[in-house]
């Protein structure tokens, strides 16, 4: 039995984060750790070794705009007004960036966000530029953009604010309800053609969503927050992201016949893949989580990605390759053929884009 097998059995799965350990930077030459006695003198007086709070650090970037060269993806620029992502979803591809800012893939990425206060002052000065085409810009790139501190920091909003004033066309994906706090932005770019919405939803168990996904919205929430989208005319796409099978697979047909009845116009889905430090990070909380299925679940996602937890090659990571692969993606035709027939994303208009910034509402929220 591996190390990594006795270690969860001697633990239990820490309840509001997702990592259930926290791997070095793989770019740090020296890391710090705790000696055995110093856990001792901790655990006697009954200290915490490590604090469950989060850290909010203030970031200065000299520019906000990301460009994107992946093809599997349909846009080429991306903002992310934070780094790192309280939501704690175990699964999440963004971890490893959170390296390059200096923290740790794990519980660093959940514990400690970054933050840009100067990217709605930024994505305006980039809509000035002569150089710049309009064109969709997708918000919540890398990490989401409605995670808990954007309720206080506002910064997201901000941006809405931005792309309407220039006219320049937005996407957004969330698994937050609080994208309702801005439906009034919403339906104003709505409006104008400038607007898509994506939300993702991975599963109808609020038990799997509270062990995978442990600070985001509720299962019953996102739900109400698709209907409340809909009925006030905006399309969504859903993305149930990622199918991990034997955790969430068996939940297609009822996910989509769900998302149908509330309203969504497309649903769309990616295949679990393992890159980097996710893999062992993943594999820990699995074996807390599930440890009844842990094995099983690692073997089918091995065959999603021919014998490997991670597939890098564009065109096939996000959907998988083999049986098990072919099986879901048959599985989402056929539902959304049933579920969601005939409706479809209304396009984005790039032909109203305004050199200089119109409207008349204040740009920033006053401090």
């Amino acid at each position: 039995m591996g190390n990594r097998k006795l270690d969860a059995m001697q633990r239990n799965l820490e309840k509001g984060r997702g990592a259930q350990s926290n791997p070095d930077n793989k770019f740090n030459r020296t890391n710090y750790v705790l000696e055995d006695a110093y856990k001792n003198y901790c655990y006697e007086e009954k200290e915490e070794i490590e604090s469950n709070t989060t850290n909010f650090i203030e970031v200065f970037p000299k520019t906000i705009l990301s460009k994107n060269t992946s093809s599997d993806l349909s846009f080429d620029y991306s903002i992310n007004p934070y780094q790192g992502c309280e939501h704690g979803c175990v699964y999440c591809y963004a971890r490893n960036s959170h390296q390059y800012w200096g923290y740790g893939p794990g519980k660093d990425f959940e514990t400690n966000i970054l933050y840009k206060p100067s990217a709605p002052l930024l994505l305006a000065k980039a809509f000035k530029s002569k150089k710049w085409e309009p064109q969709v810009v997708m918000v919540s790139g890398n990490t989401d953009c409605y995670q808990p501190i954007e309720r206080k920091m506002e910064i997201t909003r901000e941006l809405l604010k931005v792309f309407l004033q220039y006219r320049n066309p937005v996407s957004i994906i969330t698994k937050n309800s609080l994208i309702l706090r801005d439906l009034d932005l919403l339906k104003e770019l709505n409006a104008l053609g400038l607007l898509r919405v994506t939300l993702s939803i991975t599963t109808l168990s609020e038990e799997t969503r509270r062990k995978m996904e442990p600070r985001t919205a509720t299962v019953k929430q996102r739900l109400l927050t698709l209907r409340t989208l809909t009925e006030n005319g905006i399309a969504v796409n859903v993305n149930m992201a990622p199918i991990i099978p034997g955790i969430n697979s068996h939940e297609v047909f009822e996910l989509v016949k769900t998302i149908g009845e509330a309203g969504a116009n497309t649903v769309t889905y990616i295949m679990l893949r393992l890159n980097g430090e996710v893999a062992s990070i993943f594999e820990d909380w699995l074996r807390l989580a599930f440890p009844d299925r842990a094995e099983k679940v690692l073997m089918l996602i091995k065959q999603t990605h021919n014998g490997k937890l991670n597939e890098s090659l564009w065109g096939s990571r996000m959907r998988g390759q083999g049986s098990v692969a072919d099986s879901i993606r048959n599985m989402v035709k056929i539902a959304s053929s049933r579920y969601i027939r005939g409706r479809e994303l209304p396009p984005l208009n790039t032909d109203i884009f305004l050199r200089t910034k119109g409207g008349q509402f204040t740009l920033f929220k006053e401090t």
